[in-house]
C-alpha cells in the first residue's frame, strides 16, 4: 500500500507529466523537495528558480517555520513560468531572525523576487479584499475561480 505522501507525490507526477497548463488536484499535497525537485526543475531555467526557492524555504527553516507551500504556474507543466508564488506559515516563526527581505511586500515584491526568484507571502495574511487568506486563496484557479492544488513542503525535513 502506498503512504498518504506518495499517493500525493504521485498525484502531483501525474497532472505536471501529462497535462498542458495542468493544475493539481484540489487539496495540499505533501512533497519532499526531492519530489518538487523531480517534478519542477524540468530545465536549466526552472533549476535557476528552484535554487532561490530553495535558499527561501533554508531561510524559513532557519526560523523555525514548519511549512512552505509552494504555488503558481511553478507548479503546472508550463516551461517558462515567470517566477514561484507561495506562502509560509507563521506561526512557530520568529520574525526577528527573518530575512527582512521577506518580509517587504513593497514595489511588488521586487526585493524578493532579486534575491530569491520568487513571491512568498505569510499564508494567514489577508490576500484579497474577498477575505482569503493567502493559503486559501493560492487553491484558487485566477482564471476560473475553481479550487485546485498546491504543494506543501514540511521544512523540518528539509536537509542540506
Amino acid at each position: 500500500t502506498l503512504a498518504i505522501s506518495t499517493q500525493q507525490f504521485y498525484c502531483v507526477g501525474v497532472v505536471l507529466a501529462t497535462l498542458a497548463g495542468g493544475l493539481l488536484p484540489t487539496g495540499i499535497h505533501v512533497a519532499t523537495w526531492e519530489e518538487l525537485l523531480t517534478f519542477t526543475g524540468t530545465s536549466r531555467y526552472r533549476l535557476t528558480l528552484i535554487a532561490g526557492l530553495r535558499s527561501a524555504a533554508f531561510e524559513l527553516k532557519r526560523c523555525g517555520c514548519p511549512t512552505l507551500y509552494v504555488d503558481g504556474s511553478f507548479v503546472t507543466d508550463e516551461p517558462f513560468p515567470g517566477d514561484y508564488d507561495g506562502c509560509w506559515e507563521l506561526a512557530g516563526t520568529d520574525l526577528a531572525m527573518l530575512d527582512p527581505v521577506l518580509q517587504d511586500f513593497s514595489n511588488r515584491r521586487a526585493a524578493q523576487k532579486a534575491k530569491y526568484g520568487g513571491e512568498l507571502f505569510p499564508a494567514s495574511n489577508l490576500a484579497d479584499t474577498a477575505g482569503h487568506t493567502f493559503l486559501d486563496f493560492f487553491q484558487i484557479d485566477k482564471h476560473t475561480g475553481a479550487p485546485k492544488g498546491i504543494i506543501a513542503l514540511e521544512l523540518a525535513r528539509l536537509a542540506r
